[in-house]
């Protein structure tokens, strides 16, 4: 098991073509018998960790079973969203549980935010090498 690991950000462009680098981490999320690679965005200043609708789908998340609804702020206010749990697994770290925010939107990244990520991993950003360290909370 690793103690940590340092990742580089990501280089994305936008849809004005304006690009910029983002701490962006590769992740496998599981639930039930469904498993999905793919990209989260670390937000800082993100409350909640926040599912798009498609990976949910891709999951095998069924959204009429989902029952605890979840209010979401800034741009996804309007959105309505409900709690699912996942399993997350980073690089060589343990798999940990995440609490979601799994949203109907669809133009929105999957994040990573205070509640439950940066609760079980401590993460340190550099910025003039424009990389960030990941290391699992000691519990």
């Amino acid at each position: 098991m690793l103690d940590s690991k340092r990742f580089p950000f990501v280089e994305r462009t936008n849809r004005e073509g304006l690009s910029s680098a983002m701490p962006y981490l590769p992740i496998t999320l599981n639930y039930r018998n469904h498993s999905v690679e793919t990209m989260a965005l670390l937000d800082t200043g993100a409350s909640v960790n926040v599912l798009p609708y498609e990976v949910g789908l891709k999951l095998g998340a069924v959204w009429e079973e989902q029952t605890v609804p979840i209010q979401l702020s800034g741009n996804l206010a309007q959105m309505e969203s409900k709690g699912l749990v996942l399993s997350a697994k980073i690089d060589d770290f343990p798999p940990v549980l995440l609490a979601f925010a799994w949203t109907q939107s669809q133009n929105v990244p999957l994040i990573m935010g205070h509640m439950n990520f940066f609760a079980e991993f401590d993460v340190c950003f550099y910025r003039a090498d424009l990389a960030f360290e990941l290391r699992p909370r000691a519990k």
